[in-house]
């Protein structure tokens, strides 16, 4: 009889490979953030003009997150992740050919398309080698995240400065082939059909206890997640210019922004420590009343100190809410589809984001300040609140395996 393969010494060093994987692809997410000054120079561009990059690599990451997360189901994620990095180094090529704002955007929707597989697409692979520590294990790949966002703008910084962006890029797309496809080869193995079909009897008891079926409980989670990210998404989009409102300058406000993710970093550690214990529904429900408490405190916080408290306190408050459906999808979802449920709902909080994001700039044109477009995301978390609470209500989940 051969040794399980989950929670082995080999599941912990594929933990670390995809790690780095994702660290790198991901930073396609944030490479837009960073060229943003640049670009708008060079072409002449409005604010608004120049953010539609942007906003096209995050709808190209929220269509990726689902459809190589059903390439993942169908193919593994080493075809997969190679494929993804190719696409992310042809779109930094095009981008770095690109003579106008419109160009430009294509290639950053297909960057952004690419660089989702360094999110849902890891996160749901991973779950698979995990059942004891699945909970920190899925934290950690969804840190990958964050940790591209505090890194790649520190690497780039030099060459930005001395080059100019389309250098960067290149170098991303050098670096994304160099380092990305080798990590991809090293996850060519798959779980084996005997421990699939274990985590298949676990996720159908689960579902079973819930009353819903796995598209129904997908479409809430869904929805669940578009509500708890339009909430995450007004300090996390805003605090910039809440800070230039202030008076205190962008400087202030992109460190309280790096604080706030260095924070969610620290938060989905400790969430998925505690996800291995209670389960991903509880987990969610913690993360989501700290969310709610956190929006809370920057009603009252006015003064630069103050909010760099309260950045610091939201961002240990929010980094373990999106790694719990993942964590909720596997425990409750038949395995074999880990890749499109995991993506599917993944897609659906990057949407809330971006939703969220658009909501607060209105709220904020209509009335002048942050203080209702803060309320907004306390009411949109109240709802999430409800959502996590029907469903305790329903089920309890095992996440343990069944005795031999």
């Amino acid at each position: 009889m051969t040794e399980a393969l989950t929670d082995s010494r080999v599941a912990w060093i594929r933990l670390i490979v995809t790690l780095v994987a994702g660290t790198v692809i991901n930073a396609g997410m944030w490479a837009i953030i960073v060229i943003l000054p640049a670009i708008e120079m060079e072409f002449g561009a409005t604010r608004a003009m120049a953010s539609v990059p942007y906003v096209l690599t995050m709808i190209g990451f929220a269509l990726g997150n689902y459809f190589i997360g059903r390439a993942v189901d169908r193919w593994g994620i080493a075809l997969s992740l190679i494929v993804a990095t190719g696409l992310a180094a042809l779109g930094y090529l095009l981008a770095g050919l690109a003579q106008g704002i419109w160009l430009l955007s294509v290639a950053q929707l297909v960057i952004g398309f690419a660089s989702a597989a360094g999110f849902g697409p890891l996160i749901a692979d991973i779950s698979h080698w995990f059942d004891r520590r699945r909970g920190i294990a899925v934290a950690l790949v969804a840190s990958g995240n964050y940790l591209s966002g505090a890194i790649w703008p520190l690497v780039l910084a030099g060459v930005l400065a001395g080059s100019g962006w389309r250098a960067a890029y290149v170098v991303l797309a050098l670096l994304s082939i160099v380092i990305v496809v080798p990590c991809a080869l090293m996850l060519r193995a798959r779980i084996p059909d005997a421990e699939r079909t274990l985590a298949e009897v676990i996720s159908a008891r689960n579902a079973a206890s819930s009353g819903l079926s796995p598209r129904a409980l997908q479409y809430l989670l869904g929805f669940a997640g578009i509500a708890c990210c339009v909430a995450m998404s007004m300090p996390q989009v805003h605090i910039v210019a809440l800070c230039v409102g202030l008076g205190f300058g962008p400087a202030v406000g992109a460190q309280m922004l790096s604080l706030m993710l260095m924070g969610g970093v620290v938060s989905r550690l400790i969430s998925g420590l505690l996800a291995d214990r209670l389960g991903g529904v509880r987990t969610l429900l913690i993360g989501s009343v700290l969310q709610t408490m956190g929006l809370i405190l920057y009603l009252p916080a006015g003064g630069m100190a103050s909010l760099y408290v309260v950045s610091l306190v939201f961002g240990l408050s929010q980094g373990g809410i999106v790694p719990s459906y993942a964590l909720i999808v596997r425990e409750y979802m038949p395995a074999r589809e880990a890749g499109a449920r995991v993506g599917f709902v993944m897609m659906a909080t990057i949407l809330g984001m971006a939703l969220g994001g658009w909501l607060s700039g209105l709220i904020y044109d209509l009335s002048g300040s942050y203080t209702l477009a803060f309320v907004n995301g306390i009411l949109w978390n109240l709802l999430n609140l409800a959502i996590v609470l029907w469903l305790i209500s329903r089920s309890r989940p095992r996440s343990v395996p069944l005795a031999a």
